[in-house]
C-alpha cells in the first residue's frame, strides 16, 4: 500500500467511516492511477475483483471520499463526473477535446489572478476554476497516420 493510500485510510478512519475491501480498493484506484476517472471507469476496473460490486457502490463511496476531502468532483458539462484524487497541490487540467483525456499542469502565477479579483471587487474570493482544451498527443499521432 503506497504511503497515500494509508494516508487516505487514516483521514477516512479519523472521520469515522469503516474501511471495507471494496471501498479500499476504489481508494486506491482513485489514488494510484491519476488518470481522473469516471465511477463507470472505476466500476470496469474493479468488476473483475468485486463482481458483487454495482455502479451505485463506487458512487456512494465517491460521496464520502468527496466529503472526506479525498476526491474532488470535475465537472465538463459532458454526462458524467470525473474525480480528482490529486487534492493536496493546487493544479489545473488540460483536456483533450478528441478523446477526453485529462492531465494535470502545474501553473502557479492564477493564484495572483484571486488576489486582483479581491482587490478590485472587492470578493473574498474562495477559489477558481481554469480549463485548457486541445488535442493530446495520443489523437494527435492517430490524426496524422
Amino acid at each position: 500500500m503506497t504511503e497515500r493510500v494509508e494516508k487516505a485510510v487514516e483521514i477516512l478512519k479519523n472521520t469515522g467511516v469503516r474501511m471495507t475491501p471494496q471501498r479500499h480498493a476504489i481508494l486506491a484506484y482513485l489514488l494510484e492511477s491519476m488518470s481522473h476517472p469516471t465511477a463507470d471507469e472505476i466500476y470496469k476496473a474493479l468488476e473483475g475483483r468485486f463482481p458483487n460490486m454495482s455502479v451505485a457502490t463506487i458512487y456512494n463511496n465517491l460521496r464520502v471520499f468527496k466529503e472526506a476531502g479525498l476526491v474532488r468532483e470535475l465537472t465538463y458539462g459532458d454526462s458524467s463526473s470525473r474525480f480528482d484524487a490529486n487534492t493536496h497541490e493546487e493544479h489545473y487540467h488540460v483536456i483533450c477535446s478528441e478523446c477526453g483525456a485529462i492531465h494535470d499542469f502545474h501553473f502557479p502565477y492564477l493564484n495572483e489572478v484571486e488576489n486582483a479579483a479581491a482587490k478590485t471587487a472587492g470578493f473574498k474570493v474562495t477559489g477558481h476554476r481554469m480549463e485548457v482544451y486541445g488535442i493530446c498527443e495520443k489523437c494527435q499521432k492517430e490524426k496524422s497516420h
